[in-house]
């Protein structure tokens, strides 16, 4: 690991992504431009040693969780390995950073914002709708009742972004998806860990970009950074998707009152119950009325 300070330090976690890595490893020297840059893997995988692959790159260090450590418990085993650093950059291991990505987002938390996220696309370079509103009980509403459809509805209906406006032009927002997110590193310290007590993996990220305003800070989109995130790279299955819906519900109870917390509850049953077919449906269900079921899912009893 370098003992100078770097431009960016880039913290990634890896579960099974041995291939995704080195083309993400390999896009960075591109998008970081004359930035410099260190990348810290935390490998949650024991059964697929990754320092080997990366043992001759003087600016990749490996961590080896030694066990599954979720997503966030990842995230802060690899900012406690890191180097000093201007800024940290969280990014997924099945990403490919397009050329100055990195170098764009920098310019961006140069500027004054305190974090700042890029524009991801497909396989195919289409857009993938990654802005967010924050969670409300109105927009879980209008996304349980209408889905992907009437794309057009009154923006408190959803939490999504689906505007092409919003993705052509930089802004201020109040969350991401995320699969990239670069932050200065003393607004990183002074926000401390991700939650990895309540979100083994999903809504960490809500959580995180809400500390950051919390924090009075702002975080900025930049168009002009992209980056390509391969889908399903991450995995997916009935559990995975349950956990999605009960960590919804779990960030929500940890910023909201009871009465609102419970009205949210209601919401994503109901979202789940009248779509029962949608794969994963029937586990959210039970996860999020019975304790027994929510510790049976990956990350256990949180």
């Amino acid at each position: 690991m370098t003992n100078s300070t770097v431009d960016f330090s880039i913290i990634v976690v890896s579960y099974h992504n041995a291939v995704d890595l080195t083309g993400l490893i390999a896009s960075i020297d591109a998008a970081a431009a004359s930035s410099s840059w260190h990348a810290t893997i935390v490998n949650n995988a024991p059964d697929e040693p990754l320092a080997p692959i990366f043992a001759s790159h003087d600016r990749v260090t490996v961590v080896e969780a030694g066990a599954n450590l979720g997503y966030s418990g990842g995230l802060n085993l690899g900012m406690a390995h890191a180097p000093r650093s201007r800024w940290t950059a969280f990014l997924n291991p099945d990403l490919t950073l397009h050329p100055r990505s990195l170098e764009r987002l920098g310019a961006v938390l140069e500027a004054g914002a305190e974090a700042a996220v890029p524009l991801i696309v497909d396989a195919a370079g289409h857009r993938q709708d990654s802005l967010r509103r924050e969670p409300s009980v109105i927009a879980a509403i209008g996304d349980a009742l209408f889905g992907d459809s009437w794309i057009g509805r009154p923006e408190a209906l959803s939490e999504t972004v689906r505007s092409p406006g919003a993705y052509a032009r930089a802004h201020n927002i109040e969350w991401a998806t995320g699969a990239a997110l670069a932050i200065r590193t003393g607004i990183a310290d002074a926000i401390g860990d991700w939650d990895d007590q309540r979100f083994f993996m999903y809504s960490e990220e809500t959580d995180y970009a809400r500390r950051i305003r919390h924090h009075g800070g702002s975080i900025g989109f930049e168009p002009g950074a992209v980056v390509e995130h391969r889908a399903g790279g991450s995995g997916s299955s009935r559990a995975l998707y349950a956990l999605m819906e009960v960590n919804k519900l779990r960030y929500f109870q940890k910023w909201h009152g009871p009465a609102a917390s419970g009205i949210f509850a209601v919401v994503l049953l109901v979202r789940n119950l009248i779509r029962p077919h949608r794969p994963g449906a029937r586990t959210a269900v039970r996860a999020l009325l019975s304790a027994r079921a929510r510790a049976e899912l990956p990350g256990g009893d949180r």
